[in-house]
């Protein structure tokens, strides 16, 4: 399976870029924090990793995040020192939900007729 942009299981959360720098320089330690949080919530998701991109971070998890999954997330992202929450939008699901399905295939003989 391949995929071009976000998939469903990417949590988009729109920053500056001077907080999207300060952020990423500790990305394995958010995600660990991050990912004791949800546990602690009792929760199926997971972080896999956080990268950045032109509007922000992008939190990829191993599930469809949930809204409740999404509030954990966003506010440990706002209550980091690393950042100004002020300059940091709340979280959200990818809002595209195209893709490709190959129904058929169609084939036609070949005749001389």
């Amino acid at each position: 399976m391949t995929t071009k942009g976000p998939s469903r299981k990417h949590v988009i959360i729109p920053m500056s870029s001077d907080n999207v720098s300060s952020f990423m320089k500790n990305s394995s330690l958010h995600v660990a924090n991050i990912n004791r949080s949800l546990r602690n919530a009792k929760t199926d998701v997971l972080v896999d990793y956080i990268r950045s991109d032109n509007t922000g971070i992008s939190v990829v998890v191993n599930k469809v995040a949930q809204q409740s999954d999404m509030s954990i997330i966003d506010n440990y992202i706002k209550n980091s020192n690393d950042i100004n929450s002020l300059q940091v939008e709340d979280a959200r699901l990818p809002m595209s939900k195209l893709y490709l399905k190959i129904i058929g295939i169609p084939y036609y003989p070949y005749s001389d007729h």
